[in-house]
């Protein structure tokens, strides 16, 4: 097969010219050569439109070679996967890729939305908030729906198969260009663990398409064998075509491994969790863009993107190239294009001179160089066809005499390097600007993070060695390896200083363009500026700038630097805005990796969840657990089974798990102290051995959690909070000991997970526990209501306390999640004479209920204090402080109309109260909510309706009549007393 492509070189890159592969883009049949991206067979074969712009549709062609790429973005289907919003110059070619450009209509060639270009001066930045107000927003909603976004969701089934793995190592390299490599080396050869992330398919950076030599000998040389070094080193892991998202604290950090996305059946993306001891972020720098008029036209490009087309791929810009510059590096490029056989018009370079190196050789290479100009503006109309060259005038400030036109097909233009940042701010890392770079730089970071290379300004190739070699080996040196220093050649000049100028002076601003995408001009920044959105991220908000795929890589910089020309301050003065995760697009499906459908918040099982399951359990979800509600017989409805198991609790003896249940222990010699400040109540004064109800609060003096605390100890205590809140209060009471009260002596440890709790209760409990061996005496006298033992349960380490939240005699058996099912088993089997029922979690709730027991969530809300349950008595009595007593000082907290809990109980008894109803007061014609219903249940023990709510001025008000109003239905019910059971509490004892 014959590959005509127009643009490609005869010789040379890294491409296999013995391996074509067709592809097509937007309808066009295309070729190109294994090892292109598709950026580059686009180049190649003469395609110079490839996308449309954001707002204005304009024309866009291909900018740069990598990850900041913000014209190429398309939507790719390989017959596999279908993608939108791809990075072409990231895209390995595929055979039978299909590329097509989304945001034209009817195609990239011909755009109707280009109309927005022609009317631009009614579309300045902000103009959709000052615009769409009349007659109304939703006039124009369908229209700006339509508009919005670059690209289409992708429908049907996902065939990409997602993982997630996490990772630990000692050193953490980000980037395999020199200065990566070198760092990888040094630390690797120490024997720590190393683990080395590339985003390219092969390590190398630029040195694969910049050269140069390295201790005399090829750079090309030393870096084939510096990969062989740490592919055979067995410390040291490499992953390539992996892109490291985002830094966290801990110096945890995120990456998206996409090496297995092409070639294979499906394609396969993993998402990366690393933790590394010591971090190296060799993350390179970005080519700046410059700004002057119509400076979007396809055809020019990011000067060190054109290099590396010609030397990696054997692609040529075009055929005669311009190349416009304010530092050496561009020069490179242009040597480059000419030893390629390409024209060169002229190098255009805002500064007097180059260094001596670069102007000495443009000069014996017969270049034409005008120093001390700018290019000012081009012309054409698919792609670049002339540009037009002014000399700067003494100042510097604005072009003197008549511009100078030159043809050309392409720009090369260099603003200078900008040190890829975002990851190393991410990690908290501080910056400051360097004069001569134009640029910010790393200056200090509060996380074991070191920078390397061109990301920390350092532009020369044995400077980018060095620094990488030393950060590499103190990294291996801090994680505790004796570091051996590579003996690297450093053979280099020092670059060249990076001049001031990127935005040409003069022209129309609302044609020079600083965000691509977004189509951000020097005018809107103007505009913004004049309505005195002068901060920097006022400025970005306003006009969008930087907040585009581009994600300001190419964009932020130049904003920076127009911003401050116009508001006469320096750029540093002006600052940064805020480098946010992630740096490179992740999809969601990569994010998710697998937590779907079920897996999407994983269920918690029971410890006995396989014996529930195959007794008959009819599961719900209660929080994150999978719990029973109840235990249907055959042909039983869920009502009756409910009732019977309340029914076996009241008669007889019921069996429950409460796994769930929040178990913390806290232990210290001012864990007393400590939980004195957290409950409403007083622990302190609590014995070892007993156990005490209390209430947690909010700072707002709002009811979080209720529960019992057990001392253990003088010094040893375990907290109980409610299923629900589990994992929240141990959070809660960490973050009250490390940031309010960091010198109390104690620790915290949720043990949750590691003891089942198996609840018997009735009144034949102790008779069941008590015919079991065990070292533990379950008589009345001997392990009264309220109090903890601990001992052998069945041969089994438990801890039992005597607890109740349905009213009866209760034991709650804690023992290791091991032994639940055996155990659960042994006492179904035990207590099959004295009618004993596994209950669910649907009975205990009546059991409560019936007992008038608070539910924190149920009987409470969001504005529910302690007063408002009851504790007044409680409080008073307290004379030390605790978490919520300042706010329940408030007089609106000890309000007496405040909505407080109530029993409820309806008149008629065949009405019955349904949870949320309300409770109206009327008043003539007028009728308004004094409160709700929170908990109800028909009581199978009872034989009638009940239910508990929060009415106001409740407490003062039992006895009275109230209406119910549910539903379009209203009746009328009677306040009591919550506690319609065993109200003297004598049932406790069994």
């Amino acid at each position: 097969m014959t590959a005509v492509q127009p643009f490609r070189l005869p010789s040379g890159g890294r491409i296999d010219r013995d391996r074509p592969i067709r592809f097509s883009c937007n309808g066009r049949s295309l070729v190109g050569y294994a090892g292109d991206t598709l950026a580059s067979a686009l180049l190649a074969n003469g395609v110079r439109v490839v996308g449309r712009s954001f707002k204005y549709h304009r024309p866009r062609g291909i900018l740069s070679a990598g990850i900041e790429e913000t014209n190429a973005i398309f939507r790719v289907d390989t017959g596999k996967l279908s993608v939108p919003l791809v990075r072409a110059t990231l895209q390995p070619l595929e055979e039978g890729l299909v590329a097509t450009t989304e945001n034209a209509v009817p195609n990239v060639d011909f755009d109707f939305g280009r109309i927005l270009d022609f009317t631009h001066g009614l579309w300045p930045a902000g103009f959709y908030n000052k615009t769409f107000k009349w007659p109304s927003w939703h006039w124009y909603e369908g229209l700006i729906r339509h508009s919005a976004g670059s690209g289409r969701l992708p429908t049907g089934p996902d065939p990409t198969e997602y993982f997630q793995h996490n990772l630990h190592c000692d050193v953490l390299v980000v980037g395999a260009g020199p200065a990566g490599l070198a760092a990888a080396l040094a630390a690797g050869r120490s024997g720590a663990r190393v683990v080395l992330i590339e985003q390219e398919p092969v390590l190398g950076g630029a040195l694969l398409w910049d050269g140069g030599e390295i201790g005399g000998t090829p750079a090309e040389t030393w870096r084939a064998a510096a990969a062989a070094e740490l592919a055979n080193t067995a410390n040291v892991r490499i992953l390539t075509s992996t892109s490291v998202a985002g830094c966290y604290d801990h110096n945890v950090l995120m990456a998206v491994d996409r090496s297995d996305a092409t070639g294979a059946d499906r394609p396969v993306e993993r998402l990366w969790k690393m933790r590394a001891k010591q971090v190296v972020l060799a993350t390179g720098s970005i080519e700046q863009p410059l700004v002057f008029g119509h400076n979007d036209r396809p055809g020019i490009m990011l000067a060190g993107s054109v290099r590396r087309y010609v030397t990696q791929f054997a692609v040529a810009a075009g055929r005669a190239v311009v190349v416009a510059t304010n530092n050496d590096d561009a020069y490179r490029t242009a040597f480059v294009l000419q030893d390629a056989g390409i024209a060169m018009p002229a190098i255009v370079d805002s500064r007097r001179r180059a260094s001596d190196r670069v102007a000495e050789e443009a000069l014996r290479r017969g270049l034409n160089v005008m120093g001390n100009s700018v290019v000012v503006d081009t012309t054409g109309g698919r792609g670049v066809t002339k540009v037009a060259v002014g000399e700067l005038s003494g100042d510097g400030q604005s072009v003197s005499g008549r511009a100078r036109w030159l043809d050309c097909d392409a720009l090369a233009m260099s603003g200078g390097p900008s040190p890829t940042v975002h990851l190393y701010s991410q990690a908290g890392g501080k910056l400051r600007f360097r004069e001569d770079l134009v640029a910010f730089v790393p200056d200090g970071c509060r996380q074991h993070v070191r920078v390397a290379g061109a990301a920390n300004g350092t532009v020369d190739l044995a400077g980018v060695l060095a620094e990488g070699t030393d950060a590499g080996a103190a990294a291996a040196r801090d994680c505790g390896f004796a570091a051996i220093a590579a003996a690297l050649g450093r053979n280099s000049e020092p670059a060249g200083l990076v001049g001031s100028v990127r935005w040409a002076p003069g022209g129309t601003t609302s044609r020079q363009w600083v965000d691509f995408r977004h189509d951000v001009t020097v005018a809107d920044i103007e505009l913004a500026v004049r309505e005195n959105y002068v901060s920097v991220e006022h400025l970005k908000r306003y006009t969008t700038v930087g907040m585009s795929i581009d994600q300001g890589k190419t964009s932020n910089l130049n904003a920076l630097s127009v911003l401050a020309s116009l508001t006469d301050r320096t750029i540093p003065k002006v600052g940064t805005t805020t480098f946010r995760p992630v740096f490179s697009p992740v999809s969601m499906g990569t994010i998710t990796a697998g937590t779907t459908d079920h897996l999407y918040s994983p269920a918690r099982l029971l410890a006995a969840h396989d014996w529930h399951a195959a007794n008959g359990a009819e599961f719900e979800s209660y929080g994150a657990w999978r719990r029973p509600a109840c235990y249907r017989k055959a042909g039983e409805a869920r009502q009756a089974a409910i009732n019977r198991e309340v029914l076996a609790v009241r008669h007889a003896v019921g069996l429950f798990e409460a796994t769930p249940l929040g178990k913390i222990e806290v232990k210290g010699p001012d864990a007393a102290d400590f939980l004195n400040r957290i409950y409403v109540n007083n622990m302190a004064t609590l014995q070892p051995g007993g156990i005490r109800y209390g209430l947690m609060l909010s700072e707002n003096g709002i009811v979080i959690d209720d529960g019992v605390a057990a001392r253990l100890a003088s010094d040893h205590y375990l907290v109980s909070t409610s299923s629900g809140n589990a994992d929240r209060i141990t959070g809660w009471l960490e973050e009250w000991h490390q940031c309010e009260w960091p010198h109390l002596k104690l620790v915290l440890s949720s043990v949750t997970a590691q003891w089942a709790v198996l609840t018997v209760a009735g009144p034949r409990a102790r008779e069941l526990l008590a015919g079991l061996e065990s070292d533990i005496d379950f008589s009345s006298h001997a392990f009264p209501h309220m109090t903890i033992r601990t001992g052998r349960l069945a041969g089994v380490p438990v801890r039992v306390q005597r607890v109740s939240f349905s009213g009866e005699a209760s034991f709650e058996v804690s023992l290791p999640a091991c032994s639940a099912r055996a155990m659960w088993e042994a006492w179904m089997r035990a207590g099959a004479a004295n009618g004993i029922e596994a209950i669910g979690i649907e009975a205990i709730l009546v059991l409560r209920l019936e007992k008038g027991f608070l539910h924190v969530g149920s009987d409470t809300d969001g504005t529910t204090n302690a007063f408002d349950v009851g504790f007044g008595a409680i409080i008073a009595k307290k004379s030390g402080d605790f978490v919520g007593r300042r706010s329940l000082m408030r007089p609106n907290d000890a309000r007496q109309d405040r909505r407080q809990l109530v029993g409820l109980e309806p008149l008629q008894a065949a009405d019955s109260l349904v949870a949320g109803a309300h409770l109206i007061h009327e008043a003539g014609a007028a009728r308004r909510s004094e409160g709700f219903v929170t908990s109800a249940a028909r009581s199978p023990t009872l034989e009638k309706s009940i239910g508990l709510g929060l009415l106001e001025r409740g407490f003062g008000r039992r006895g009275e009549t109230v209406t119910v109003f549910d539903n379009g239905r209203s009746f009328k019910a009677r306040v009591v007393d919550p506690v319609f059971y065993d109200p003297k509490g004598e049932r406790l004892n069994g």
